[in-house]
């Protein structure tokens, strides 16, 4: 530990360092631009969301295994996965495929509610308990099939996706309000485009991000629990 209780890293520089570089090297030179999703991805730390074997690689500039065959995802993904859904603060913002928390606690600082979906039991309970104890208060926790979204809290103003499905499920679409934002990788299992979907006057508008590869979303409108 550092005079200010910051853990050193290997090559000794602290997190809060570590964090700023980050921004400013994976996110920032890459084109985010939004100064709130800036702030938030430089507040949270990620090294508290990752298992303790990689907390020295909590910082790099790649997804992490947390386990169960899931990853928490590359810093530039989340930040611009989340500056896509173009937050305000006044949002309640659905997220699915939780993981470690990490995502859902850089939405709850640019939200006003965040629901985070995750399918896998041992997955869901821990996020729940990291992101209570460090004190992210307007995050919930549910475990669930994400493909399906969460009706019984919608109509939501936004829907953020962590996990690849072979289409959009139509039950997100679905539960969008008019103005809606939903940020979804889709495609084959190996190899998907990020997209955004704005739900307007009953119709959906999309627009292709960039390439990525996330870990399947499985459930009914999703993969097979075997793929």
């Amino acid at each position: 530990m550092n005079g200010n209780g910051n853990r050193i890293l290997g090559d000794g520089a602290n997190f809060e360092l570590a964090r700023r570089d980050m921004v400013a090297r994976q996110i920032c030179e890459r084109g985010v631009r939004s100064a709130r999703v800036l702030a938030a991805m430089e507040s949270v730390p990620r090294h508290l969301f990752v298992p303790p074997e990689r907390v020295s690689d909590a910082y790099a500039d790649e997804a992490l295994a947390i386990g169960k065959g899931q990853t928490i995802s590359q810093p530039y993904v989340v930040a611009a996965s989340v500056e896509a859904l173009s937050l305000e603060g006044h949002e309640r913002v659905l997220e699915i495929g939780a993981g470690t928390g990490y995502q859902a606690a850089v939405l709850s600082l640019l939200a006003r509610e965040v629901i985070a979906l995750e399918v896998i039991p041992a997955l869901a309970a821990s996020a729940r308990e990291r992101l209570a104890r460090l004190g992210y208060a307007n995050v919930r926790v549910e475990k669930g099939d994400g493909s399906q979204g969460f009706a019984g809290c919608a109509p939501l103003d936004a829907i953020l996706v962590a996990a690849a499905a072979p289409a959009v499920p139509q039950p997100l679409v679905d539960q969008l309000v008019e103005g809606g934002r939903l940020v979804i990788p889709v495609g084959v299992a190996d190899h998907q485009q990020l997209i955004r979907i704005v739900k307007e006057r009953g119709r959906t508008i999309e627009q292709e991000l960039f390439a990525c590869r996330f870990v399947p979303l499985v459930g009914r409108y999703g993969w097979p629990e075997s793929c």
